[in-house]
């Protein structure tokens, strides 16, 4: 951080409050000073600059509002934070939309303001190097690990640098994110991309597949639950929110969170305090948090499945990430980045043929890049030699992914002659074997989606827990952490 003082200005209308924030930051070695209107506030940015502003919502003049409005304005550096009355979420969003860093509601828990205030300033530092000439992330430079996350999106598209460009400005703040997009177009990416252009980036990243995790157990994953909270609680057990503590909590999945469980996350969001099962005292809630789903939340609002007043909260800043088909220029690259990861760094990846580039351009994908990924894994897995060629793509597609394979099995029977006994090359000669492959990779591919726990690779792949260890067992699969994966 900058040798200097950390400067903060603090603008609220009530002298006690405006002492009583002052007091805590000069006990923190800041230097405060404090206005009481916008007016006095502006004057004070005028006259100097600060690293922090506190601001008051309500004011007599105005609103904090109009002093975010003149730090976007005049390109100033200042990371704001917003006070807010209890109870108004709306308050809260339209700031956060408006640029604000991060929020604090009322009565202002004061740890809560060190907290934010210490985060403020740490931002603001790591932007000190580049306030000039900036290229429009908000006047910061995307730290090197984000910079590297953002790289994982692979894509020179107009849409796919217009994605890059918004994580890059978003991920400073505070702001809540929700990602929407098709199923396999890299929602966790753009998660990570953010978590690691932020001042969390040395924080943990959690991952939570909402889908996958069991309704019965939903509460104590999210919370923590304590020793005897319910029966095999032998130990306290920490949630994800308690995982993910001054990092990013990445909650994919959102639309399938039950209805009940939508309300405690609400109000963990509402009063960043969690109550972990079995525990009766809260505990503070420091998670930068991102969603994201496939599905369309503001239908499931329509039918009553999920809570407008969480959608509310959620989509502060919405980032969409277009489909494949949307970006098909990008299909080459892909592919090369593809293929340049599974083979990995000992690995030289393989060519594709002419006719096989072709076909994979010409092929719907409709699962996107996951798909895109899952086709060149199973062609590698089939290959023979250094390129991969249509065959293997074939093999790998199936027939439910070639409309060729589709005619030729409705068309008229003809009586055969002596050609048509000659094994066609895409007929496996161990059809066991060929079947056991698959398998095989499917359920590597969902072990490794679910981080290896096999009880969520189970629900992914419409499995109970008997029937996914007996396909492991059987298959030869080694599970890394298998005593306590699941």
């Amino acid at each position: 951080m900058n040798p200097r003082q950390t400067r903060v200005l603090v603008v609220d209308d009530e002298p006690d409050l405006r002492t009583l924030y002052e007091l805590t930051l000069l006990r923190e070695g800041l230097e405060v000073v404090s206005a009481q209107d916008v007016q006095s506030a502006l004057d004070s940015l005028v006259a100097q600059s600060f690293d922090v502003l506190i601001t008051d919502m309500r004011l007599p003049d105005g609103t904090g509002l109009d002093l975010l409005a003149y730090l976007a304005e005049h390109n100033r550096a200042e990371h704001s934070i917003v006070i807010t009355a209890y109870g108004s979420p709306e308050n809260a969003v339209q700031a956060l939309k408006a640029g604000a860093f991060d929020y604090l509601t009322k009565p202002v828990d004061l740890k809560h303001l060190r907290q934010a205030v210490a985060s403020a300033a740490r931002q603001g530092a790591s932007r000190l190097p580049q306030r000039t000439g900036d290229s429009g992330n908000g006047g910061g430079r995307t730290p090197l690990g984000g910079a590297t996350a953002l790289a994982q999106l692979v894509g020179e598209s107009t849409v796919m640098q217009q994605v890059r460009q918004r994580i890059a400005k978003v991920a400073p703040s505070m702001a809540p994110v929700l990602v929407l997009g098709e199923s396999g177009t890299g929602k966790e990416l753009v998660a990570r991309a953010i978590h690691g252009c932020s001042h969390r980036a040395d924080g943990p990243f959690v991952a939570v597949n909402c889908a996958a995790v069991p309704e019965h157990l939903i509460e104590a994953e999210f919370f923590g639950a304590r020793k005897g909270a319910y029966t095999g609680a032998t130990q306290d057990r920490p949630g994800f929110f308690e995982a993910a503590r001054g990092g990013t909590l990445f909650l994919d999945e959102i639309g399938d969170l039950p209805l009940l469980m939508q309300a405690k996350l609400l109000r963990a969001i509402q009063e960043r305090r969690i109550r972990p099962l079995g525990s009766v005292q809260e505990e503070d809630v420091d998670v930068r948090l991102v969603s994201a789903t496939h599905r369309d939340l503001a239908q499931r609002v329509h039918e009553g499945v999920f809570r407008q007043d969480l959608f509310y909260r959620l989509n502060v800043i919405e980032i969409r990430l277009p489909a494949l088909r949307e970006r098909s220029g990008d299909v080459p690259g892909l592919i090369r980045a593809l293929l340049l990861r599974l083979c990995g760094p000992t690995e030289s990846p393989p060519t594709l043929s002419v006719d096989a580039m072709d076909w994979l351009l010409r092929h719907p994908l409709p699962g996107n890049v996951r798909e895109l990924e899952n086709l060149l894994q199973k062609a590698m897995a089939l290959r023979t030699g250094s390129v991969l060629r249509l065959s293997d793509l074939d093999d790998s597609a199936g027939v439910g992914h070639d409309t060729p394979h589709l005619a030729e099995a409705t068309a008229p029977t003809t009586h055969p002659t002596s050609a048509d006994h000659t094994r066609p090359a895409d007929i496996p000669s161990d059809l066991q074997q060929y079947l056991d492959e698959q398998e095989r990779q499917v359920l590597l591919r969902a072990l490794q989606e679910c981080q290896y726990n096999r009880t969520a690779a189970a629900a992914r792949l419409g499995l109970n827990l008997r029937q996914i260890r007996y396909r492991i067992q059987r298959l030869g699969i080694v599970v890394p952490g298998s005593d306590d994966a699941d």
